[in-house]
């Protein structure tokens, strides 16, 4: 129980003055609350513009204060992503503490954490940990979430489960990405970027009544393309770069004075010239014995293709550039129907599609050796979903109040992947080739409801529940040129399997307003996270029966408050998340190329503190500091058939878990004349070391950094110019968002677009 991991005595050092902070926190506004009627006017609080501004976010699905909600709940507004240059969710991790973000050469190995909790595998058959929705439209694969914010409104990260009210796979938390809607008068924006390494973006959108008050539209539209900041010697090109192009549009129908219809499409085409990785070492360092493993074959193979590995490194030779195409969007209509007496009817369908044609330099070299062959990846991944949610929302000022409904998705991806190896023996080359086709089909169905019960205004229980039945398939099907297994490439495979299970996400709570302005919450949630299948090209007989379903129990206590005639906003929440058969990546090699096989990997927590403070001093500046310290480690690793004794890993990190992480930022607008303001603005993020890889190895760990970025603007005080010079990681520091084992040998990187000191200058227009 957390009050076990969390009594003083025991606790570490951190958690105790985390809780100590928490008590204090709580005492003083209780008597902030009891003496906030008897305080006098001074001229400190004379000026009335210096107050923290009040958010409403859609957490519980309907609209409420931020800080009314029972929850951990960060904000990221679109007004921060624009001056920031913040354009997806790997930018937006940085900025808020409790999510982390691993990066690949491909959206389809790309994956969310949330409090150190988060699924990484390339199989059709496993669902993320973390849900992303968008517009109430759950993204049933990690991948499809990984493009270009376009007509952003603002962004809601829920920490830990949330499976009581979001359809899918939420057994660590939800990014709950919100939308522009079309506006009642017209409406425009346009907005341009240029930075340093041949950086553009540019975007547009018009909103406005179509048919007078009946109906209302939304276009907007936006372009970026990027260089790159990785050289590939072989051919003199630069990698790490992307060329993205999306558009999305919205209709809003108004049906007499009850009825309301919102139909969205959007479509996004991107191509990123990401690097399956940049060499770091050509050795590698064992855990747990730290014994290094020198590789003289590879170190001399580097040194002849000019390449100098190192943690700095931002150099390949490669002969075929590795490169992944994407094509993904979808629909959906929205229909919310009042029912009068505050009964509120919500209907969202939705069908989404996505195409991924990924090429990849699997060996990183641009020559083949015997001991090292050439080896290329292609492959097509088709997948498609449709789902409909069906809720009903009562009003807020009865004893009971509740959201209930149904969700129903089905899922179903198609992929062909082929391997070409080039094998060297002396002076003889043999080629070989591998093709794989396989896919899966999800039917996922549950009913749900969540209610709060009002015993008196302000103290009240939370109670919330969803029944889910998952019926799960695959198929898989491997043929090889080689009657052997090759590097890289298993021999002739044939599967296929189903599965079908039921569970269930809970809620309990209490919940205490010590007064309107400040509010305490206790809750118990249980996360589920359905069965799965590993599928992939290399998959084996070992890898065809189901991995149980993961599950998840969260503790949590937390308050939430705004002191100081709403100067100071400071909420601080406990947690404690232990995670049951959870489902995992583990390292294997088939024939000396480096695979993954997804396992239930047994029994790990996640606990920690986490803190967020906005303080408006004055009415100019606003300052934020919000922190995560988070203890996420293995409890009990199950280690799978034939695995060496090193899988022993009880007791160390989770991968993408940093224990501590801060994001700071100032913001300062004065006054130039009516016209014209200049705004500073600055933000420094820094994070303790980060281990990326679950089989705990030395030379896979980043070393704790920080980047420090800022800004200046001449803003519009109301013609709606923007100006803004920016500079991005000003003290450049360099580092690595992953780091990971070659494919055939030593130790690779992924390099940032911030790895290195870079300016810019944004200009938006508001009409």
């Amino acid at each position: 129980m957390i009050a076990n991991h969390f009594a003083l005595g025991r606790a570490p050092a951190p958690l105790r003055l985390a809780l100590m902070a928490a008590v204090s926190l709580s005492a003083f506004a209780a008597a902030s609350a009891a003496s906030a009627a008897d305080a006098p006017t001074t001229a400190a609080t004379a000026d009335a513009g210096a107050t923290v501004q009040e958010l409403t976010v859609t957490a519980r699905h309907r609209e409420e204060r931020l800080q009314s909600v029972p929850m951990g709940i960060s904000v990221v507004q679109a007004s921060q992503a624009v001056s920031q240059n913040l354009n997806d969710i790997a930018d937006i991790s940085s900025s808020v503490p409790s999510v982390d973000f691993r990066t690949s050469a491909s959206n389809k190995d790309r994956t969310i954490f949330i409090r150190g909790a988060g699924t990484i595998s390339t199989s059709p058959g496993v669902e993320p940990s973390v849900s992303t929705v968008v517009d109430g439209v759950v993204m049933a694969r990690a991948g499809q979430a990984t493009v270009d914010l376009l007509d952003l409104d603002h962004i809601e990260v829920l920490r830990g489960p949330q499976g009581t009210l979001f359809g899918k796979n939420a057994s660590a938390g939800v990014v709950n990405i919100i939308t522009k809607n079309p506006t009642s008068t017209v409406q425009g924006y346009v907005d341009a970027g240029v930075y340093e390494s041949a950086e553009y973006r540019v975007g547009a959108g018009v909103s406005g009544p179509i048919m007078g008050d009946e109906l209302e539209g939304l276009i907007s539209a936006f372009y970026g393309t990027y260089g790159g900041n990785v050289k590939d010697t072989f051919n003199g090109e630069e990698l790490n770069g992307y060329s993205h192009e999306g558009v999305r549009g919205k209709l809003l129908a108004h049906i007499g004075s009850n009825l309301t219809l919102t139909f969205a499409a959007d479509y996004t085409h991107s191509t990123d010239t990401t690097p399956t990785g940049v060499w770091v070492s050509p050795n590698r360092e064992a855990y747990p014995t730290d014994v290094v493993t020198l590789n003289p074959t590879l170190a001399a193979l580097l040194t002849a293709q000019g390449t100098v590995p190192g943690p700095n490194n931002t150099q390949v030779s490669q002969n075929l550039p590795s490169s992944v195409h994407d094509d993904n969007g979808g629909a959906s209509l929205q229909i919310d129907w009042d029912l009068g007496k505050g009964y509120r009817l919500t209907s969202i369908t939705a069908y989404r599609d996505w195409k991924n044609l990924q090429l990849q330099d699997y060996d990183q070299m641009s020559q083949a050796i015997a001991g090292f062959p050439q080896v290329a990846d292609t492959g097509h991944l088709a997948f498609h979903q449709g789902s409909e949610e069906l809720r009903i929302a009562s009003p807020k000022d009865q004893f009971i109040d509740f959201v209930a409904g149904l969700y129903v998705l089905k899922a179903v991806d198609n992929e062909i992947y082929e391997r070409d190896d080039l094998l060297v023996s002396g002076a003889t080359t043999t080629p070989q080739t591998g093709i794989a086709h396989y896919g899966t089909v999800d039917n996922n169905y549950s009913l749900f409801g969540e209610a709060d019960v009002n015993f008196t205004p302000k103290f009240r229980a939370i109670l919330g529940y969803r029944e889910i039945w998952d019926d799960l398939s695959f198929y898989h099907f491997r043929q090889s040129t080689s009657p052997v297994a090759v590097t890289g490439i298993g021999v002739n495979f044939a599967a296929q399997g189903a599965t079908s299970t039921a569970g269930y996400a809970a809620r309990a709570g209490l919940q205490y307003d010590i007064s309107s302005d400040i509010t305490t919450y206790a809750t118990f949630s249980r996360g589920y996270k359905g069965p799965a299948f590993n599928v992939f090209f290399n998959m084996a007989a070992v890898n065809t029966p189901p991995l149980q379903p993961e599950t998840s129990n969260d503790y949590e206590i937390g308050i939430k408050s705004q002191l100081f005639d709403h100067r100071l906003q400071a909420d601080l929440s406990l947690f404690e998340t232990d995670f049951s058969n959870y489902q995992a990546n583990f390292t294997q090699e088939v024939a000396g190329g480096l695979t993954t096989n997804l396992i239930n990997a047994g029994t790990v927590t996640t606990r920690g503190v986490e803190g967020d403070f906005i303080a408006r001093p004055t009415e100019p500046l606003t300052l934020t500091a919000d922190f995560t310290y988070d203890d996420a480690h293995v409890v009990n690793f199950i280690c799978p058939p034939g695995a060496a004794s090193s899988c022993f890993i009880n007791g160390q990190p989770l991968p993408f878990a940093p224990a501590w992480k801060w994001h700071l930022e100032g913001d300062y607008k004065v006054p130039i004349n009516d016209v014209w303001s200049v705004g500073l603005e600055s933000d420094y993020n820094w994070q303790s070391k980060t281990q990326y890889q679950l089989t705990e190895t030395p030379d896979t760990v980043q070393p704790a950094y920080g980047i420090w970025n800022a800004s200046i603007g001449l803003l519009g005080n109301h013609n709606g110019w923007q100006f803004r010079v920016l500079v991005k990681n000003l003290t450049n520091q360099h580092y690595s968002p992953y780091i990971a084992y070659g494919d055939e040998g030593g130790v690779v990187r992924w390099v940032p677009r911030d790895n290195d000191r870079y300016f810019g200058f944004n200009v938006h227009k508001d009409f």
